[in-house]
């Protein structure tokens, strides 16, 4: 009786998960869809584009609410996290080796996206400061263009997409990285 209410509870909790992600991927896919479609436009009827300005110029569902970018981040994070724990099972048996191998690349990627989200925030930071100074408020339109003056990068989605690829790649380390309780690694708990 108590092994089938566990088995009824994992089939709740696996199926909480499997929706999370699903919506997580929708709205990904959505907010992505919208990005691309008027970046394409806005690209065709000026010949510029700033990267990810329509996301962080776009409030939903009304004006003065979150902007598209925060959505963005948020369901990304949640998102990784449903996989993770949808997942779990099935990266358990993975080699030694093959988990060193994901280590070094997750570990990689985990101190490029500290290095940008750093690198970002204080870029972003120091642009305030200087129009603060100019008596200029201008938060959200400040654009950097780096890597290619073509096409700038809107600061504010700079920092938040690499804030969420270091929370992803850091949980994925910690993930490949924890020890179970028999002294051996393994990637998460069951669902």
């Amino acid at each position: 009786m108590h092994d089938l209410r566990l088995e009824d509870d994992a089939k709740v909790t696996r199926k909480l998960y499997l929706g999370i992600f699903y919506f997580c991927a929708f709205v990904m896919a959505a907010i992505t869809t919208y990005a691309i479609y008027v970046s394409v436009n806005e690209y065709l009827n000026s010949g510029k584009v700033v990267i990810g300005e329509v996301l962080v110029d776009t409030e939903f569902p009304v004006k003065g609410l979150s902007k598209l970018v925060t959505y963005l981040m948020i369901v990304s994070v949640v998102g990784w996290y449903c996989v993770t724990k949808l997942g779990a099972n099935k990266v358990q048996g993975i080699s030694k080796s093959t988990k060193s191998i994901l280590q070094i690349v997750v570990l990689g990627i985990t101190i490029i996206a500290l290095y940008e989200f750093i690198y970002n925030f204080i870029l972003w930071n120091s642009f305030i400061t200087v129009d603060i100074m100019r008596g200029i408020m201008k938060l959200d339109s400040i654009n950097v263009p780096f890597p290619n003056p073509k096409t700038p990068w809107n600061l504010v989605f700079a920092t938040k997409m690499s804030l969420a690829a270091l929370l992803i790649s850091a949980h994925g380390f910690y993930l490949l990285s924890k020890k179970s309780s028999t002294g051996k690694a393994v990637i998460n708990d069951t669902v």
